[in-house]
């Protein structure tokens, strides 16, 4: 019984469930070990690695053994009758049963550079499939920075509405108290407690904001969505950097991971171009074979006894006239290697045109901060003034909501400010090609 009642005692006690937090390293850390999309991305390569081994192999003698069995109907045996006797001869007994190992070693000597060409191509299109990557992870720490920080603006948001809750709460409270000394309208406390709803209700959707960021941030670093996840961070600071437009534009032709892996693609373009025209040459190749047969039929009279033999030869095969076939795969091969050309001319344009969009968002983002901060302080000082004037019985609710509305709202768009120009700080560097993990 004293067990019983300790363990339904147990069942009473609240349970305090403890938010994991994360700083920003640790977040990048946790997403990308956790990554789903990098998982894939790094098995492209493996297999990318697989297939350079898998077209060396062809390059290789190719050891191969086979066995069979055959049963042959029955036949009368061979036999001849000589003139003059009066009986015939037999010459060869039927062999109902016959057996065949065979060993072949087969060695390719020349291919017309087709397998040169294909084994050269897979060390391109590996070395295409490292580098996108590292893009990959570029682009992941990307969206993780992004969850960390919607979570940190709409944790702030709702700080925000907490404070301004509690503002208009104690307004409320002294304009009824005004009320009861008929300083004021009752008019005033109805514009004070519609103020007081909206507020509430707008708090309502920044918490439901809130909880939408913290599921995204949770999914992006690959843990549970339920999660009671939290982040902390330091303030923001607005340090501008000096980025040269022309400098910053070479530096990502020069970087990005993604124009290093086209230019490899096109390299293995270029070999796939070789290796069709192999069709063109003839293929020689190098065989040796050793049976076991019973019974063998290099050995006669044939008996139903094992026999070994062997053989060894060269082999030459070329295609006179495949209506076609062959000018169809070049053809094919070379178009393939004029669009590589094209994407990469074309990605070169659109990295460009990112790098230049990046870089006017982040000079944009960065005065938007500094007009945002002052926006903060003309608010401040105008709801002090307000605040002393409601105080004093100078000025009505309206003009108090009005001042409370503009801190609120400038307040509002420097949380903004700070977090868009953070992301388009991020964004600028990922442009260039920069590691932002």
């Amino acid at each position: 019984m004293k067990t019983l009642k300790l363990f339904l005692l147990a069942l009473t006690i609240p349970v305090i469930v403890t938010a994991q937090t994360f700083t920003l390293e640790q977040s990048i850390d946790t997403g990308l070990k956790n990554s789903k999309e990098l998982k894939i991305s790094n098995s492209k390569v493996i297999g990318y690695d697989a297939k350079i081994t898998e077209i060396g192999s062809q390059m290789l003698p190719q050891l191969k053994l086979s066995a069979g069995y055959t049963r042959l109907s029955d036949v009368p045996d061979f036999s001849v009758t000589v003139p003059g006797f009066n009986k015939s001869f037999n010459i060869q007994e039927v062999v109902l049963n016959n057996y065949q190992v065979k060993l072949s070693l087969q060695q390719p000597l020349f291919t017309g550079f087709r397998l040169s060409s294909l084994k050269s191509a897979a060390k391109y299109n590996y070395t295409a499939s490292e580098l996108e990557y590292d893009k990959d992870i570029n682009e992941y720490a990307l969206k993780i920075q992004s969850a960390f920080w919607n979570f940190y603006k709409a944790k702030q948001i709702k700080s925000l509405l907490e404070e301004t809750l509690k503002q208009i709460d104690n307004h409320l409270q002294d304009t009824k108290n005004y009320l009861e000394n008929q300083l004021v309208t009752k008019n005033d406390v109805l514009k004070l407690e519609v103020q007081h709803s909206n507020t509430q209700l707008a708090l309502i959707e920044a918490e439901n904001n809130l909880d939408l960021a913290r599921i995204n941030f949770n999914r992006v670093l690959g843990i549970d969505l339920d999660s009671q996840t939290d982040i902390k961070t330091d303030e923001i600071n607005l340090i501008k950097s000096d980025y040269d437009l022309d400098n910053i534009t070479k530096e990502a032709i020069q970087n990005r991971k993604e124009l290093q892996s086209m230019e490899y693609r096109l390299k293995s373009s270029e070999d796939v171009v070789t290796a069709a025209n192999s069709n063109w040459f003839p293929t020689v190749s190098l065989f040796g074979n050793v049976y076991y047969q019973r019974p063998n039929q290099r050995y006669l009279p044939l008996e139903d006894i094992d026999h070994g033999s062997w053989d060894v030869g060269i082999a030459l095969s070329w295609d006179v006239w495949n209506w076609g076939y062959n000018s169809s795969q070049t053809t094919q091969a070379e178009q393939n290697y004029l669009q590589a050309q094209t994407s990469l001319s074309e990605l070169k344009d659109a990295v460009q045109v990112e790098v230049y969009q990046s870089y006017l968002t982040y000079k944009r983002s960065f005065d938007k901060v500094d007009v945002s901060k002052k926006s903060v302080e003309q608010a401040d000082e105008n709801y002090r003034i307000m605040q002393q004037k409601y105080d004093e019985q100078l000025a009505t609710s309206t003009d108090l909501i009005d001042a409370e509305v503009s801190v609120l709202q400038a307040k509002t768009n420097l949380t903004n400010s700070l977090v868009d120009y953070q992301l388009a700080k991020v964004h600028l560097e990922k442009a260039i090609g920069r590691k932002i993990y």
